[in-house]
């Protein structure tokens, strides 16, 4: 088993802000999204909300198998920002930054434009431990607050991480894109989100890659890109 690159058994309150350890406060992104999320799911009414809904909805079936991608973002995105906080704090810390950014606009999104889809299937269609499942997971959570998709957001914050670590073989490259795809894909099969709120997603996430990443990661990439039909040398 590797060994972290850092000792967490050493953080103190005390110690918190200290380079070796200030990356911990990101983690407070979490803490504060979840109570804006609780507050707006239940301080504003679904009578006030957008109804989201687009002709794709109508065109995308029903398939309760895809709750297997659903589920597994949790996998997905727990498992990475673990795997980086114990094994790669800049990767770590570019990820949080790019979910914080999705977080916060996602929050605004949910006060200033508070949206609900009524996609859901009144009765399941079959009986199995698919649908068992889902019928669960519609109880827990009520279909306001879903445009953009977080689901999607932090999904690709989470490829976009991966994408940048060298040392990451290919194959695992891909194994997540294809995954990430797959997740997309379920919030409109399973019916928790509209199409609309994958493609609200999109240029969210083109913000968070560019507060995250930006400067750390692009700027340099643009840089050293040649300009096409620049002149060297001397003139003559």
């Amino acid at each position: 088993m590797k060994k972290p690159v850092v000792d967490y058994r050493k953080v103190r309150l005390s110690n918190i802000t200290s380079p070796e350890y200030k990356h911990l406060l990101l983690i407070i992104g979490w803490i504060a999204y979840f109570i804006a999320y609780f507050l707006t799911e239940n301080l504003i009414p679904e009578s006030v909300c957008h109804v989201i809904h687009t002709h794709m909805d109508d065109i995308i079936p029903f398939n309760e198998w895809f709750i297997v991608f659903y589920v597994g973002w949790y996998v997905l995105v727990f498992g990475t920002l673990l795997y980086f906080l114990l094994y790669d704090i800049p990767a770590f810390s570019g990820t949080q930054k790019f979910i914080i950014t999705v977080q916060v606009i996602g929050v605004l999104f949910y006060i200033f434009y508070p949206s609900v889809q009524h996609l859901r299937p009144e009765i399941m269609p079959r009986e199995n431990v698919a649908t068992w499942l889902l019928a669960k997971i519609y109880a827990a959570d009520t279909p306001t607050g879903v445009f953009p998709s977080m689901h999607v957001a932090y999904s690709l914050a989470v490829l976009s991480g991966w994408l940048k670590k060298k040392d990451a073989k290919i194959g695992f490259k891909i194994f997540v894109f294809l995954f990430v795809i797959g997740v997309c894909a379920s919030v409109c099969f399973v019916k928790q989100h509209s199409f609309a709120d994958i493609i609200c997603a999109l240029p969210v996430c083109l913000v968070g890659e560019i507060v995250a990443f930006g400067k750390s990661y692009w700027l340099p990439k643009f840089r050293k890109t040649p300009i096409p039909f620049a002149k060297t040398g001397n003139s003559q």
